[in-house]
């Protein structure tokens, strides 16, 4: 039988499988992506993209190419039986540098991360691929492939990445058994194309005869979703016929202009798997956790994981860091997307009530809701969404005892700023692709020992001193002898950095923040980041 090497192999080429490849071939390590099918399937699938997921897109060049198929800050609306909108998600901010609620279509995007593949020569997508088996000890894993013509051969990688859905035949072959709850009801899922309904939003219609989401999609598409209800007929529902009967009920004689996509049943669920890492083996996206659609979290998820994963794959395989930093990968993503799986059930439980009296109840509470303030900001913007939070793993926190509002192990926020030439851009732009460290106002570089400066010129670390805007001569902007000298142009920077005692900060390669510090103590803090890493 053939065999092969590589350094790894990513197990299914949907949108987490291929970004992660994309990560893969930027840090310079040579990979082989598995995928079964041959081609795109040509219909949307997942249609919502958050600011944090647009962010992991940006880390490999791709955001600005897939926003083109997308709309951006798309509202979402509860509406009641009656059709009154009782409640309303309309974030305006931008803290992670793109809109928070993105429409898209999944078709498009794999399109074009794959296209965008191509530029890495050690990274290789092979369509029609399926794996059969994985073996794996302490020198690495083997996979048993059947590739496109039938003849099978063995490819053997140091570590491997299962990127293959909610069936994953990856996590099943190493016995890891996925948690949780199958809901009892399903939903007929229907894509159209022609839509000319003026309903730029998405959507959710808590009608207690039938609750049913309408989404609105990029280019004249829509997408509709119905309950079924009990004792109905699987079969039945997903004839042509019925649907345009349901949809006509809503939207009358406009309902013949649709063409009609696909018609698909779907059965919701509610599970994490027992364990994300085996080993040598790492499960993202569906593959580790499966949740049902109502927060648009669910490919969001899955590429946070990737982002949370690659980095430190790439480190342990290129000698940076110690094999075992990849068990905080389960650490640091398990509670997250847990909790995001919570939120979609919630959020499910309010749109799918078909109690009269129970849906008059929470469409009160709703309008309770509006008439105060806080509260409406806080739905308007999101802001019951979980933050991504880790608060054990690859981070420090000086204080013994975590404060409430500790922004060590969240998020970094990602502001524009203006370098040196002028030029106005992304933060993470100027962050680069590892470690980074941010003084504000102050020069870190200069706070290193020779020692920590030795260690982390190995993961190209980057040291930047933030600026205040124009505080320097006219055409003259501020410079820092070893570091990158940037101006806060909307002293959104300076907002952070208010918030926090400490004006130095260290920034991971997947932009959480690992450290909050003073020039006095970064040395200190950089040392203790070395060794948890080695």
């Amino acid at each position: 039988m053939k065999q092969e090497r590589t350094q790894v192999v990513i197990v299914g080429g949907g949108p987490n499988g291929i970004t992660a490849a994309h990560y893969m071939g930027l840090y310079g390590v040579d990979c082989v992506v598995l995928e079964l099918s041959d081609g795109i399937l040509p219909y949307p699938r997942a249609v919502g993209m958050d600011d944090e997921a647009l962010r992991v897109l940006q880390g490999i060049g791709v955001a600005e190419l897939a926003a083109r198929d997308m709309i951006c800050d798309v509202p979402l609306r509860y509406y009641n039986a009656r059709g009154v909108c009782f409640a309303e998600v309309k974030p305006s901010t931008a803290h992670y540098g793109w809109p928070m609620r993105n429409i898209f279509m999944q078709q498009m995007l794999e399109g074009t991360l794959r296209e965008a593949l191509g530029k890495y020569p050690g990274v290789e997508l092979r369509q029609g691929h399926e794996m059969l088996d994985l073996v794996q000890d302490d020198q690495g894993v083997t996979l048993q492939v059947r590739d496109a013509s039938g003849e099978q051969y063995q490819l053997h990688a140091q570590y491997v990445i299962g990127a293959d859905g909610g069936r994953s035949s990856v996590r099943k072959k190493l016995g890891i058994e996925l948690l949780g709850m199958t809901h009892p009801r399903k939903w007929v899922v229907v894509d159209t194309r022609n839509d000319q309904l003026d309903a730029p939003y998405t959507a959710l219609h808590a009608d207690p005869q039938r609750p049913f989401v309408c989404i609105y999609l990029p280019y004249r598409q829509r997408r509709w979703e119905f309950m079924l209800l009990e004792g109905e007929d699987e079969t039945q529902m997903c004839e042509e016929a019925t649907i345009r009967t349901l949809i006509r009920g809503h939207i009358g004689d406009a309902e013949e202009q649709l063409d009609i996509v696909r018609i698909r049943a779907y059965t919701h669920n509610s599970r994490v798997a027992a364990r994300f890492v085996e080993g040598r083996v790492a499960l993202v996206g569906d593959a580790a956790h499966i949740s049902p659609p109502w927060a648009g979290q669910g490919l969001n998820s899955g590429l946070r994981d990737v982002a949370n994963v690659v980095w430190k794959l790439a480190a342990i395989i290129q000698g940076r860091a110690n094999a075992s930093i990849l068990s905080s990968y389960d650490l640091e993503r398990r509670g997250h997307a847990t909790d995001l799986i919570g939120l979609a059930d919630n959020m499910g439980a309010v749109l799918g009530l078909t109690n009269p009296l129970m849906a008059g109840v929470r469409d009160w509470l709703f309008q309770a809701v509006n008439t105060v303030d806080n509260l409406r900001s806080h739905l308007l913007e999101f802001k019951f969404k979980p933050k991504a939070t880790i608060t054990k793993g690859l981070v420090y926190h000086e204080r013994a005892e975590l404060l409430e509002g500790d922004l060590v192990g969240q998020l970094f926020v990602q502001p524009y700023v203006e370098d040196a030439l002028g030029r106005k851009r992304r933060l993470d732009e100027v962050l680069g692709d590892s470690y980074a460290v941010l003084g504000y106002r102050v020069n870190p570089r200069e706070h290193l020992s020779e020692a920590s400066a030795a260690y982390w010129a190995r993961w190209n670390t980057q040291f930047i001193q933030v600026n205040r805007s124009r505080s320097g001569e006219r055409n003259q902007p501020l410079t820092s002898v070893g570091a990158i000298s940037v101006e806060d142009v909307d002293n959104r920077l300076g907002d952070w950095f208010s918030t926090v005692r400490d004006c130095i900060v260290v920034v991971r390669p997947d932009r959480f923040v690992a450290a909050i510090t003073t020039p006095e103590r970064l040395d200190s803090v950089l040392v203790k980041l070395a060794r948890q890493l080695s």
